[in-house]
């Protein structure tokens, strides 16, 4: 595999040793240019706005929380089915031109489910609600992919040197990318709240769509698309179908136990973001009103963004694995002392404490997807890593909202702790499978470079 155009990178990017002033994240404007990171990190936003979006919006039109409730559905339905479709046409397209084609048509089924929303009679008949249902998972279908991929630019961008690329600069890289997921998804719902509530219920998600024609190809056609290598065509007797046909059934066995580790892994994390959502709701609701249970989420988030960044920091020796594990274990631990407060404020200091393992958590699962993905397959592995969050999202809020509504908000805690639990398994399953299983197949960092987990 070779890519069409290589990507240079600015002449200052060549050093390996920190710079002077500004510690490992000067870094990455180096690696990956100035304009890299502000596009990343705001044409992302209208993925975080599109679920409350739509759901505000169609709340506010058909006055029906049902109805409203399940076009959000529909639009992490179709967000976690469409994303690593999209991830695989990047990987064998390129990602440049999937990302200008999903934000055109992106944009196109965002506006037309704005139409729909007006256009249906309001009430509380959900037949009559099926061309919005059709729009708001058209949209989320078509959502552009824009974190997953650029992680994937950034494991191409810190392993161009092969085996002696720069790991510090992959794990700042990704510390970076998911503090950045957080700030966008906290920001994102607030920013739909504030101009639903002040202006008009469609006006956030007509920014969503302005965002996305404009940012998301700005984006797109960065120069760092480049530096990702583009899987070519399988044909007969080509390179990777022999290496393909090389592999014994217990290696693709291995194959796909390795990759599914991680994306199971992101559905619990989901799970859990979406079972403490929805037990904050319930939670607040009982001595205030339900509308604190964002604030109070927030503070997780807080927490969570500002650990991940430590990670950039954190020892080489402190493999993947061991990160794993004891991130999972930590917040197993924490997620029991959300069943202790009975009013805000103890809340606040038990959700601000628990941030703390669940952003380097979300780093480490990141870092081990890219490990463990396929030669070609890196784009794929990341949105299925970014989908396995959404979909956990939707099954932690049913679960805790069924237990919150049948027996309170202290049974619905539980969800989360069980979720950070299954966390820990799965970091030990994976800390006994993936050692195994990178001994007999290579693994794609990025860029066509192999790399062993660390």
């Amino acid at each position: 595999m070779t890519p069409s155009t290589s990507f240079q990178p600015p002449v200052s990017a060549a050093p390996t040793s920190e710079p002077r002033t500004g510690g490992r994240f000067a870094r990455l404007p180096l690696l990956a240019g100035r304009s890299f990171i502000p596009l990343g990190l705001f044409a992302r936003l209208p993925l975080a706005m599109l679920t409350m979006g739509a759901l505000t919006l169609v709340t506010a039109v058909a006055g029906s929380y049902a109805i409203g409730g399940a076009s959000a559905g529909a639009v992490g339905i179709g967000s976690a089915l469409g994303a690593p479709i999209l991830g695989a046409l990047a990987d064998r397209l390129g990602q440049r031109p999937v990302l200008v084609f999903a934000a055109i048509f992106n944009t196109v089924a965002v506006v037309a489910l704005i139409l729909a929303a007006y256009l249906i009679p309001g009430g509380q008949d959900m037949a009559t609600a099926v061309p919005v249902l059709a729009a708001a998972f058209v949209a989320g279908a078509s959502c552009p992919q824009v974190g997953p991929l650029a992680r994937v630019r950034w494991m191409a961008l810190t392993s161009r040197g092969g085996r002696d690329a720069n790991t510090a600069d992959l794990d700042t890289a990704l510390s970076y990318e998911s503090t950045a997921d957080e700030l966008t998804f906290v920001l994102g719902p607030a920013l739909v709240g504030i101009l639903a509530s002040l202006i008009a219920p469609w006006l956030p998600l007509a920014l969503a769509a302005a965002l996305t024609i404009t940012l998301v190809p700005a984006f797109a056609t960065h120069p760092t698309h480049h530096a990702v290598v583009r899987t070519p065509a399988r044909t007969a007797g080509s390179a990777q179908e022999k290496r393909r046909d090389a592999l014994t059934a217990r290696q693709r066995i291995g194959t796909v136990a390795a990759v599914a580790l991680p994306v199971l892994a992101m559905v619990c994390m989901g799970t859990f973001f979406g079972s403490t959502q929805t037990s904050l709701s319930s939670f607040s609701a009982s001595f205030a009103g339900s509308e604190l249970a964002g604030l109070l989420y927030a503070v997780m988030g807080i927490g969570s963004a500002a650990a991940a960044l430590s990670v950039a920091y954190w020892p080489r020796r402190f493999t993947v694995h061991a990160r794993w594990l004891v991130c999972a274990a930590l917040m197993a631990g924490l997620a029991v002392l959300l069943l202790l407060p009975s009013t805000a404020l103890p809340m606040i200091l038990v959700l601000l404490v628990l941030g703390v393992p669940v952003g380097p958590l979300m780093v480490t699962v990141f870092a081990a997807g890219g490990l463990v993905a396929p030669t070609g397959k890196l784009g794929t592995v990341m949105t299925a890593l970014a989908s396995g969050i959404v979909a956990g999202t939707a099954l932690g809020s049913s679960i805790a909202g069924r237990l919150a509504q049948d027996h309170g908000y202290s049974a619905a805690l539980l969800v989360p702790a069980c979720a950070a639990a299954a966390l820990f398994l799965l970091g030990a399953a994976a800390a006994v499978v993936l050692p195994r299983w990178k001994t007999t197949a290579p693994v794609q960092v990025a860029g066509g470079s192999c790399r062993s987990a660390g």
